[in-house]
């Protein structure tokens, strides 16, 4: 008994419901030919869609079902890696002349470790390593000042910061990376006292290149 079928390839085959396609053909010959066989009627659906047998089908699908379930490789953040301070390119704060500094920023969710080397206006090398949440939550900051730091994605290459202490904003700022993924800007700022606004000898934008040989 012969029998055309018109199927067409699912992007995403399911290996039960191809089983399930053989037995409903083999119910279907099954009441002209009482002696039909389901490895018949397995064999017609993987002609059907191309395969020499079904053993061959079988194959095909279990390798696409492996593929499907593997795990998807994380992408990586564009802040990932080291930056260098370019100071031609930065205005630091008059409190800030430092003379170098690195960050090593490592990402793995909405958790940034934020790891820095300074080398201060008078030489001397200071070292921090902090994690920021970025979740939008308060989370507690530097304890000598005693505020509540809210992180917050405005983006895949955008992070914002607002720092409170006793319900009042006391600071804010971005890292930003640039579309090419070489240059990291961070900008900082305080509000001025009325709150009226923010005092130009406040604010600091410090602009960091990737290292070179950091794999991008």
């Amino acid at each position: 008994m012969s029998r055309v079928f018109s199927r067409v390839w699912s992007p995403r085959p399911n290996l039960e419901h191809l089983r399930n396609q053989a037995k409903d053909l083999l119910r279907e010959w099954q009441r002209d030919r009482p002696d039909a066989q389901l490895a018949d009627a397995q064999h017609a659906i993987a002609r059907d869609y191309g395969f020499a047998s079904w053993p061959k089908l079988k194959a095909h699908v279990e390798s696409v079902m492996e593929e499907r379930a593997a795990p998807v490789p994380a992408v990586e953040s564009p802040f990932s890696g080291t930056w260098i301070a370019n100071l031609a390119e930065s205005t630091r704060h008059p409190a800030q002349l430092f003379q170098r500094a690195t960050l090593r920023l490592a990402v793995d969710g909405n958790a940034m470790t934020i790891t820095q080397c300074t080398i201060t206006a008078s030489g001397e090398e200071e070292n921090s390593r902090h994690v920021l949440q970025i979740d939008g939550e308060e989370h507690a900051g530097d304890r000598s000042n005693r505020y509540a730091l809210v992180a917050r994605w405005l983006g895949p290459r955008v992070v914002e910061t607002v720092a409170r202490r006793a319900g009042h904003v006391v600071g804010a700022g971005t890292y930003e990376v640039s579309v090419d993924g070489l240059r990291l800007t961070v900008s900082a700022a305080a509000p001025s006292a009325n709150a009226d606004g923010w005092r130009s000898d406040a604010v600091q934008t410090i602009v960091f290149d990737r290292a070179a040989g950091d794999g991008r």
